[in-house]
């Protein structure tokens, strides 16, 4: 176990070395009871809001385009 905790340490000294520094992160957890009935609730109110937002279905569209260009014929 010492090699791997050395290997890991030697790693993150590589990475601050580069510049970089931990963080924590906390996230949802998608494993909690409700978590997948949430997500439908929420996605419906945004759904409902964007219905009618021409302005923001033609972003989404052009952003589609941008995203499919290129993408033709591979």
């Amino acid at each position: 176990m010492g090699n791997i905790n050395s290997r890991v340490q030697k790693h993150r000294d590589n990475l601050r070395h580069a510049g970089l520094r931990p963080i924590q992160i906390w996230v949802p957890d998608t494993r909690a009871p409700g978590f997948t009935e949430e997500c439908r609730r929420q996605s419906l109110i945004i759904r409902k809001a964007e219905e009618h937002d021409e302005e923001l279905q033609e972003f989404l569209d052009m952003a589609l385009d941008d995203v499919l260009e290129g993408w033709e014929g591979q």
